[in-house]
């Protein structure tokens, strides 16, 4: 039989794995490495070659993207249809099984599947019901301790409340939660996985059959499964059957998804037969970049151990920026990105990544003033996210009581017991009367409601004229903060566990951070407050570009797994930001930030840039920093320092302060600080790059957001520092 069309194409470790006898298989597949080519390859080789059956064939992978592209490669290779083979997610499969098998798993034949925006709505609904205060009882940290134990393989009667009365009430709502799932028929996403567990957990014969049936299990990103999903294969292998696991652990970034990385390590134990091959010959980036990827990764303990290599060049040092803030990272960023698209690249090969969302808005901020169309890749733009929409509303509803769509936005989130009921009353009255939702809201309280309906509506009626009285004199910044705290939004983001409520409450601190940035133009006739909520109007308005347009993507760390391009910025590596605050002392915690470093250098083919700031305005105050730790770990004959990270500050000139900044005159002595913003009458505003001289004489280096870089002397410039 000619095998020369399945491994012509691979590499010498790709054809071990490919080629492998019958036995239980573990592949450390490094970042572009091929792992996709060896699981299909592997399949065509069992069929094609070894003769077994596409029935026997089972493989799980997590995207439906990657389960279609795995299916076509198949077909390809085989030159023939493989539409019956079990190709699928976790969650597919899982589905496809309850389905043959409704009866036996306890459901009604016609069971429906709910999604996790339905499955918020039910325990609303369930809370509702049972008069709950969801206030107290907050719908979505509910719903995730419901996933997390569904995730562990745990019904709500093998839980304990371990004499915590908060963890009783939510064991006690788990229960009644399934309660309502089983009478409607209605399954949950974490439902599918761990139903399918306990069918065949339950069912012995039914197990047998399927193990006699998929002797070859194949596994793609094994190092994400969480425990559900490894013990529902482990289940499905038995004492004969034959996993073929691809993963890398290097790779493990999902931690707080229930992802463990220790199942790669737990699968050699669990097989004891099982053998290792390694993939480590890189096919997507360059050697210096590899090179840096493995000094960085080294470093973390609990690792399998693996070194990528490359026959390619060489290629470029990693060019590493220590800006002054994050203002001048921002400009030095769409500088080499404006460089990258007048050169004729194309602009959506080039991708900047960071830690945290909250760090998008200054980039895009910068981007739009620099007319470089962009995309957040798999979230939406700083100004549109849900927190930030909240926090504005209140602003504006302080600013305008009659702004209706504030009101409606805001004045049951938090929730604070004004139903929906309550709300079309207002709405009715508003209606008949021709007025705003705010009169009909302080008529109806008084005349029409009730009870705790009146109560509420009048507490939040309350509050936004306490917010409005605390506020009144306050600069921006502190009018911000001040509503972020005082509304509730934060306690209520603080109660959505895991990383999302974490996210959400750094955008809500870095919406401070860009009121304390915001300058009002002099010859806008309206109130500070009022000219930041238009900006960010307008900013939200923007949009992106559209998904076909040629744009510069924008993704955390988290999001670039699993994509590549050809320039990639690393922005933001700052200790306390990268590695996260939360994880630096935490030891398993470092390691998988250093995990996400090294999937992040990874996603370079060609050209890195790493960039961090010396002084970075965080939560409305400015912060120094260090430099990230995985610099430093970088070998220095791998880098090209672009500046030296020093900080400078050097006497120049005077300022005198005049209304809301300060300007700078000739004449005296002071000092003006590197990194400093500063506003030009003819160029506008940018950042100071360099000073030199003293007195009448001295010059500084402006790197203009629109005019690009300058050098001014400053008794003639006329500077404002902003």
């Amino acid at each position: 039989m000619d095998v020369t069309p399945i491994l012509e194409s691979l590499n010498e470790a790709q054809r071990q794995a490919v080629t492998s006898p019958a036995k239980p298989l573990l592949v450390i597949a490094g970042a572009g490495s091929g792992k996709t080519r060896v699981l299909t390859h592997r399949a065509a080789w069992l069929i094609d070659v070894e003769g077994v059956s596409p029935q026997s064939l089972l493989a799980v992978t997590f995207t439906n993207k990657a389960a279609a592209e795995m299916r076509g490669r198949i077909e390809s290779l085989l030159n023939l249809p493989v539409n019956h083979l079990w190709i699928g997610t976790f969650h597919g499969l899982a589905h496809r099984l309850l389905r043959r098998h409704w009866n036996e798993a306890g459901l009604p034949q016609n069971f429906q599947i709910i999604d996790s925006d339905d499955q918020l709505r039910l325990i609303k609904r369930m809370l509702k019901n049972q008069e709950l205060d969801d206030s107290h009882w907050v719908p979505r940290e509910i719903q995730y301790f419901i996933n997390a134990q569904k995730d562990e393989g745990l019904r709500a009667h093998h839980l304990h409340d371990e004499g915590d009365p908060n963890r009783r009430q939510f064991i006690a709502l788990y229960a009644d939660y399934q309660e309502v799932c089983d009478r409607g028929g209605l399954v949950d996403f974490a439902e599918l996985l761990l139903r399918a567990h306990e069918l065949w957990r339950d069912n012995p014969a039914l197990l047998e059959h399927y193990q006699r049936r998929f002797q070859h299990l194949m596994v793609d990103e094994f190092q994400d499964t969480n425990a559900i999903q490894y013990a529902w294969l482990r289940l499905l292998a038995g004492e004969n059957g034959i996993p073929f696991v691809v993963g890398d652990d290097d790779q493990s970034i999902y931690r707080w998804r229930g992802a463990r990385v220790e199942h790669i390590f737990q699968f050699q134990k669990d097989f004891p037969s099982a053998s290792v091959v390694k993939l480590e010959q890189n096919y997507r980036s360059t050697a210096t970049i590899l090179n840096a990827a493995n000094a960085v990764i080294k470093n973390n303990g609990s690792r399998m151990g693996k070194n990528l290599w490359t026959d390619g060049a060489d290629g470029e040092p990693i060019r590493v920026y220590s800006a002054y803030n994050e203002r001048d990272e921002a400009d030095f960023i769409i500088g080499r990105l404006r460089d990258w698209s007048d050169q004729g690249n194309v602009r959506a090969e080039s991708a900047v990544l960071y830690r945290s969302n909250a760090q998008s808005r200054v980039l895009e901020e910068c981007l739009i003033n620099a007319g470089l169309p962009y995309r957040v890749y798999g979230g939406l733009r700083f100004f549109e996210r849900q927190e930030i929409k909240d926090a504005l509303a209140y602003m504006r509803l302080i600013s305008n009581r009659d702004d209706d769509s504030a009101f409606e936005r805001i004045v049951n989130r938090p929730t604070r017991g004004i139903g929906a009921r309550t709300v079309e009353t207002m709405r009715a009255y508003s209606r008949a009367n021709s007025c705003s939702m705010w009169r009909a809201a302080g008529a109806v309280a008084s005349d029409e409601l009730s009870g705790r309906a009146a109560t509420a509506v009048t507490g939040f009626l309350n509050l936004i004229e306490r917010a409005a009285r605390d506020t009144s004199n306050l600069d921006l910044h502190e009018q911000v903060d001040h509503v972020i705290h005082l509304s509730g939004l934060v306690d209520f983001f603080k109660k959505e566990k895991g990383e999302r409520g974490e996210t959400r409450i750094e955008n809500l601190e870095e919406l401070v951070s860009a009121a304390k940035g915001f300058t009002k133009d002099p010859v806008e006739e309206m109130s500070e407050v009022d000219a930041f909520l238009s900006h960010a109007a307008l900013e939200a308005g923007e949009g992106q570009a559209d998904a076909w347009e040629d744009c510069i993507q924008l993704m955390t760390m988290h999001s670039a797994k699993g994509l590549e391009f050809p320039l990639v910025f690393l922005s933001g590596m700052e200790d306390g930001l990268f590695p996260h605050q939360r994880s630096i002392a935490d030891p398993s915690g470092l390691e998988e930030e250093r995990r996400l470093c090294y999937v992040g250098i990874t996603r370079a083919k060609q050209t890195l840039y790493i960039t961090h700031a010396e002084q970075r305005r965080m939560h409305g105050t400015d912060s120094y920093a260090q430099a990230s730790r995985f610099i430093n770990e970088i070998p220095s004959e791998l880098i090209e320092e672009i500046r030296p990270r020093v900080q400078v500050s050097r006497p120049v000139q005077t300022m005198t302060r005049g209304r809301g900044r300060t300007a700078i005159r000739p004449g005296a002595e002071a000092g003006v600080r590197l990194g400093q913003r500063v506003r030009h009458g003819k160029f506008g505003d940018g950042v100071i790059l360099n000073c030199e001289g003293q007195g009448a004489h001295a010059r500084v280096e402006v790197n203009f957001e629109t005019a690009g870089t300058k050098w001014l002397v400053l008794s003639y410039a006329n500077l404002d520092l902003m």
